[in-house]
């Protein structure tokens, strides 16, 4: 948490002046007085609440995030002015010098000693209060949760503790409740949605088979929200956390959930395997969107691990940097590793740069420059040389295994950028999929990667390079690649005609 002390002028006329804010409130004031509904405002703790049982129709909770914030420190930004001016009105509040501490429902490792005694601290804490929600709710009532957090961990703990609090999520919807002017997360991955999630009580403790009845209705639940969210508008990281949450409903409706040999099923790896759903899902509308027709030849379905993770990063948190935990969770989802020999992260041509606790998703700018980037291992025409190999038979795939498409791509870019009459040669000897290569580009660079219009997204040279290529996508590809073609077929041709002069003369 970074803390500012800005200095506003009050009197400026402008958003945050005195003026303004005493508007703010006494709109509100005056709006909320027409009710006449009668209101009690109590405060105590979620985990003891001071109602006999069935006593609500309706729980409706925003809880802390796990980690996200410290929300009793936020507070004493306030209470530490409150406390002087008003507080001898309300003595039983503000006894202490600051906000209490100990008790607060947050996963804060610094003050609970670790990050698994933080967890199991907080995922108590939760079930403690939905235990007492389930309590004072009537047997037909509702629970109403509120979750924005982005990673399964957050997300696990919150499932853990309404399964044994005795819920079912019986729906999960996004709705728009932050402001993109927010100064704390200018820059990073915050979502713009709060995920609102239904729950009810369980009807009975039921035992789900995870291969025969989870996983079929875990996919068909994702699938169509995909669909309708995509359809809303919806995309990003807020697609993804909300059919998240629509997903838990194949789980939670079950007591428990068991695999084939009757191992209970965890919160935290069903989540990473609805998260892999729920990209799947994207991915292969994304494909749509950008004009595949389902073959996996001719569509993202079936591209390599690394670009797959390169377009889900894109599409889902877009240039920003992420905490560490955040993008591992997200590889494991895409199935590619971070770290260790082999991973995104290692070598001359790493796709991801990992930098303190966190990681950068490379582009074009950092990568393209490399020669080899896009080649087989081993080929006869790599580095520099690639240039003259309209004259050569290609070798590419004879030695070496296909790079990932996304290697391919970003060396396009920079050639057109850079050397535009080295992309033919490049698109010969690659031997790239060259309709893979228009849809990744594609995909990257038109609205279907945003769910929304190209003005919605922040401008980088790479989004303004994909753009300008898939825009003029046959005269930088497809004539290039026949031009090289071409002039292969002629150099293969003098060749021929050469040997067949050599033979005759021995002959004679």
């Amino acid at each position: 948490m970074m803390w500012d002390f800005p200095e506003v002028n009050i009197f400026s006329g402008a958003s945050g002046d005195a003026i303004g804010n005493l508007e703010y409130i006494t709109d509100t004031v005056r709006r909320e007085g027409v009710s006449k509904n009668p209101v009690a405002v109590v405060r105590g703790s979620a985990t003891e609440l001071p109602y006999e049982a069935g006593y609500f129709d309706a729980v409706i909770t925003d809880p802390p995030y796990y980690n996200n914030e410290s929300y009793s420190e936020l507070s004493d930004v306030c209470y530490v002015w409150l406390r002087p001016t008003i507080g001898f009105l309300y003595p039983e509040h503000f006894a202490g010098a600051l906000t209490p501490k100990k008790k607060e429902c947050v996963a804060a490792a610094y003050r609970q000693g670790g990050k698994k005694a933080a967890r199991d601290f907080y995922e108590d804490c939760m079930f403690q209060s939905l235990k007492e929600a389930y309590r004072v709710t009537k047997a037909a009532g509702v629970l109403i949760v509120v979750y924005a957090h982005k990673t399964t961990l957050g997300w696990a703990t919150l499932v853990n503790a309404m399964r044994r609090a005795g819920y079912t999520v019986t729906e999960a919807w996004p709705l728009d409740t932050e402001t993109t002017a927010r100064v704390a997360h200018r820059g990073d991955a915050a979502l713009a949605s709060s995920i609102f999630q239904t729950a009810r009580k369980h009807a009975e403790n039921t035992t789900g088979s995870y291969d025969e009845t989870v996983r079929p209705e875990l996919e068909q639940i994702v699938r169509e929200r995909v669909t309708t969210l995509w359809e809303m508008g919806i995309g990003g990281a807020d697609l993804v956390i909300s059919c998240v949450g629509a997903g838990l409903h194949a789980f939670t409706r079950h007591a428990r959930v068991e695999f084939a040999n009757g191992e209970e099923v965890p919160a935290e790896p069903f989540l990473a395997e609805v998260e892999t759903v729920v990209l799947d899902s994207i991915l292969t509308r994304l494909s749509k969107e950008a004009g595949g027709n389902g073959n996996r030849q001719t569509s993202l379905a079936g591209v390599d691990p690394a670009t797959r993770f390169y377009i889900l990063w894109r599409y889902t948190y877009r240039w920003v940097e992420l905490d560490a935990g955040e993008a591992i969770v997200f590889a494991n989802g895409t199935h590619v590793e971070l770290d260790g020999q082999g991973s995104l992260s290692q070598g001359s041509r790493a796709l991801v740069e990992k930098k303190k606790a966190k990681y950068r998703l490379l582009d074009f700018t950092d990568r393209g420059a490399d020669d080899d980037l896009g080649l087989p291992p081993g080929s006869a025409k790599s580095a520099t040389s690639c240039r003259n190999a309209d004259t050569t038979p290609s070798l590419a795939g004879a030695n070496g295994a296909q790079p990932p498409l996304i290697d391919a791509l970003h060396r396009v870019l920079w050639l057109m950028e850079n050397r535009p009459r080295d992309i033919g040669p490049f698109l010969r000897h690659s031997r790239v999929n060259r309709e893979q290569l228009r849809l990744a580009a594609q995909a990257l660079a038109g609205p279907a990667l945003k769910g929304g219009e190209v003005s919605d997204i922040s401008p980088s040279k790479e989004l303004a390079a994909l753009a300008k290529l898939a825009a003029n996508w046959r005269s930088v590809i497809e004539v290039a690649a026949q031009t090289a073609e071409e002039k292969t077929k002629k150099a293969e041709r003098k060749v021929g005609q050469e040997h067949l002069t050599f033979d005759e003369g021995n002959e004679s």
